[in-house]
């Protein structure tokens, strides 16, 4: 996922998509324990989308509090 295409999530369809994805590095994981995974980098990219999807989650709230901390 691109960070245009998290963009253009709401702030709903960001937070089902991070639970879809741990719900899929956590299947993941267990392939990877019992030997059956076909491709391992995918946890890793994975984890940066994660990251990509939660960084973006932050940068949408921060202006929302920072205004409200002006206002006092």
């Amino acid at each position: 996922m691109k960070a245009e295409e998290a963009r253009g999530l709401s702030v709903k369809e960001r937070e089902e998509k991070i639970t879809d994805i741990n719900q899929e590095i956590f299947n993941l994981r267990l392939q990877l324990a019992t030997g059956k995974i076909e491709n391992p980098s995918r946890i890793r990219f994975l984890r940066r989308d994660i990251a990509r999807l939660k960084t973006i989650q932050k940068e949408t709230c921060v202006p929302e509090e920072s205004s409200a901390k002006q206002g006092e």
